[in-house]
């Protein structure tokens, strides 16, 4: 953790070469990832974990001989890691196949607390993993479901109508820490003290805003959030923090001989230990953008590095935006209040259309609903083809951007 590199225009072009897809070579050109909010690159140390861990011998937990033991340490330090990167205990971490899979596992098991006559409320702007998930639990358990609106194009999320839909009957408010298509992040300080007036546990979809913000749950004071481990340059992995007096009281689905004690009742099945292996080196690899004399101080310097300078990306995007013609925002205008995520569209194009042509030319975005299909009914663009979505990450530059740009004028 001591190979601080302050982030920089002048300087990123060292930071890309620990990233082997940013080198690589496709039909002659070097690809230009802008989907970094549907899965990051990996650097070198990540995806060296893997074959590490398989290397040295791999194993089942609670084995008598020492590889067996070698992988009990990981899934600890893993767990070190998570709660580091959360400022959350060991003990409130748990792992799964990936966030989706894991939400679904988790909202079967805390809707038995439920009775017919409660409610819950999701969001218009949440991912469908937090939606779905809760609005199936609720459909067994004859709850009602509210969704909480958005005010308007820019996706944020009516914090003044959640007044009217609380009251003693809410069991959860399950809510995005930020859009994965608008990159709007949500005020949680907010949602939690509401929802937690009236008695209920709020849920986070962190999935979207661990790449780009740190949290600390205990500050915040959320009941659960769960997070996915390649949205921040690390394997195809979930997670899921709650507070150890809820792990330990709710009743997992889980085979019976497995433990019955928090965090491991929660995990099904034998654990990706490879996957695990990356994630710790994934954590790491973010806190070596920062300094500090601990893995959370790390982690902190290294998000306020990582903030400044996408937040520098982000006002380079939206006044190369500005030239545009046709061009449609959703999403905050500014670069305060939100992710270097972007929103787009073109008058009545196709945003498929505008991503199949970029793609021709090895420029990588997405387009459609995106799974948050509640968000672009919302914004009345379902039906349209959706949105373009263009997302940057720290390993992005400002050539890239311009590249963007000079291919989407002559495709317009």
């Amino acid at each position: 953790m001591s190979s601080y590199l302050p982030l920089n225009s002048d300087n990123v072009d060292q930071l890309r070469a620990q990233f082997p897809a940013l080198q690589r070579s496709v039909n002659g050109q070097l690809p230009l990832y802008l989907d970094g909010p549907g899965g990051t690159q990996l650097p070198d140390n990540v995806i060296d974990a893997f074959s590490t861990y398989l290397k040295n011998g791999n194993s089942n937990l609670g084995g008598k001989f020492a590889v067996s033991q070698e992988t009990v340490d990981l899934v600890g330090d893993a767990r070190r890691h998570a709660a580091a990167m959360l400022g959350a205990a060991p003990e409130e971490i748990f792992f799964g196949a990936n966030m989706t899979s894991v939400t679904f596992s988790f909202s079967r098991a805390l809707s038995q607390q439920w009775q017919e006559g409660d409610e819950v409320i999701v969001t218009q702007a949440d991912h469908g993993a937090n939606r779905s998930s809760w609005i199936m639990a609720a459909k067994d358990r004859g709850v009602t479901v509210h969704y909480l609106p958005v005010k308007d194009h820019t996706g944020a999320l009516d914090l003044d109508a959640l007044d009217s839909l609380l009251n003693e009957k809410t069991q959860l408010v399950a809510v995005t820490g930020a859009s994965n298509i608008t990159g709007t992040i949500t005020d949680l300080s907010i949602v939690v003290a509401k929802s937690h007036a009236v008695g209920a546990k709020v849920f986070v979809d962190a999935v979207h805003l661990l790449p780009h913000q740190l949290v600390d749950v205990k500050a915040l004071d959320v009941d659960f959030l769960a997070g996915s481990a390649y949205k921040f340059y690390g394997p195809h992995l979930g997670f899921l923090y709650g507070k150890k007096a809820y792990l330990s009281t709710i009743t997992p689905y889980k085979v019976e001989p497995a433990p019955s004690a928090a965090p491991n009742c929660w995990e099904t099945g034998t654990l990706n230990f490879e996957a695990l292996s990356a994630f710790v080196a994934a954590v790491e690899y973010l806190a070596s953008l920062g300094e500090g004399d601990n893995l959370r101080t790390c982690l902190a310097s290294s998000y306020d590095n990582i903030h400044q300078y996408e937040t520098t990306l982000s006002a380079y995007f939206l006044d190369k935006l500005k030239a545009v013609e046709n061009v449609q925002l959703y999403g905050v205008e500014s670069v305060e209040g939100r992710t270097a995520t972007f929103a787009l569209r073109f008058g009545e194009r196709d945003p498929s259309e505008i991503a199949t042509a970029l793609g021709k030319q090895q420029i990588y975005v997405w387009s459609g609903h995106l799974y948050a299909d509640k968000l672009t009914d919302a914004f009345g663009v379902t039906d349209k083809g959706g949105i373009l979505r263009v997302g940057l990450m720290h390993y992005n530059t400002r050539e890239e951007i311009d590249r963007f740009f000079s291919a989407l004028e002559i495709i317009l």
